[in-house]
C-alpha cells in the first residue's frame, strides 16, 4: 500500500531527527521507504511560542495495516525522544500519517487522510513534490481545492531531499 508520512522537528539537531526517523522507518518490518521530499524549514501552527520546524514528507510502500504502521510511526517518536507534553508544542519528531493508499479511515484512534493537512503549507508543499493530487479528508482530490487560499509564506525550502535506501 502506497502511504505517505509527515515528518517534523523543531527542538534538537532538526536534520538529523529527519534522517534519524528516516533510517528508523527503513528498519521498521513490511515498511519501504522510497523516497523523500526536500526539506523545508515552517513556522509553527498553534500552541505555544517555539523555534521553526524542519518538515519533509517521505513516500513508503506499507505492507502492513494502517494500525500496524501507525504503532511504528509511535516507536520510531519515542526512539526519537519525543516528549508529549503541550499540545501543538515543541517536539524533536512528529511522525504523521497523511495518507494510506485510497482508504479512509476515522476510528478514533487513527484519522486518515491527516484531518488538518490541507490548510497547513508544511504539510502540502514537501506532498505535492511526491503527489501531485493527494487525497484529502473528505474523500477530496487536491486538483479540486483553491490553493490561492492557502497561505503559502510559512514554508521555506531549506535542504534537498532526505537520504533513503542507505
Amino acid at each position: 500500500m502506497r502511504a505517505y508520512l509527515g515528518l517534523g522537528s523543531n527542538l534538537g539537531d532538526r536534520l538529523e531527527n529527519l534522517l534519524r526517523a528516516v533510517r528508523l522507518l527503513q528498519d521498521a518490518p513490511g515498511v519501504v521507504v522510497l523516497r523523500s521530499s526536500r526539506v523545508y524549514e515552517t513556522e509553527p501552527v498553534g500552541g505555544p511560542e517555539q523555534p521553526d520546524y524542519l518538515n519533509a514528507v517521505v513516500e513508503i510502500d506499507a505492507g502492513i495495516a494502517a494500525h500496524a504502521l501507525l504503532d511504528a510511526c509511535l516507536g520510531i517518536e519515542d526512539a526519537v525522544g519525543r516528549v508529549r507534553g503541550e499540545l501543538w508544542g515543541p517536539r524533536t519528531i512528529d511522525v504523521d500519517i497523511l495518507t494510506y493508499g485510497g482508504t479512509t479511515i476515522d476510528d478514533g484512534r487513527l484519522t486518515v487522510p491527516h484531518p488538518r493537512m490541507q490548510g497547513r503549507m508544511f504539510v502540502l508543499a514537501p506532498l505535492l513534490e511526491l503527489d501531485d493530487d493527494p487525497l484529502l479528508p473528505g474523500g477530496r482530490q487536491i486538483s479540486t481545492m483553491r490553493l490561492d487560499r492557502v497561505d503559502v509564506s510559512g514554508a521555506r525550502t531549506w535542504a534537498p531531499p532526505l537520504v533513503v535506501g542507505v
